[in-house]
């Protein structure tokens, strides 16, 4: 029995990870643990809804609203890792909304 292959952008649109996994592979948590205490503390919202158990399912097209010690990061998820990679790679896993972000001052 032969099943027909999935195109890549479906089998991303389809696809979902923990948000405890999905913020320390996108480096906004320097250990697994210390994003499931990020979620756990309350400081995670996705989609507007504040959550507060790090096994939450996130995927593409949900948005992060990241309280962090010193910011408040806005994100889109556009893809999904399956590991731990260096900056340049956990950057591609989202999209900043962040306000200012990239630099650029917010303008009047």
């Amino acid at each position: 029995m032969s099943r027909s292959p999935r195109a890549p952008s479906e089998e991303a649109s389809a696809a979902r990870q923990r948000l405890d996994k999905y913020l320390w592979f996108a480096r906004m948590a320097r250990t697994r643990s210390a994003a499931a205490q990020l979620v756990s503390s309350g400081h995670v919202r996705v989609d507007g809804r504040k959550i507060d158990q790090p096994a939450r399912a996130v995927g593409p097209g949900d948005v992060l609203t990241i309280s962090l010690e010193r910011a408040v990061r806005v994100l889109r998820i556009v893809a999904l890792a399956e590991r731990r990679g260096p900056y340049e790679q956990a950057r591609l896993l989202y999209e900043d909304l962040t306000e200012g972000a990239g630099g650029e001052r917010p303008t009047d």
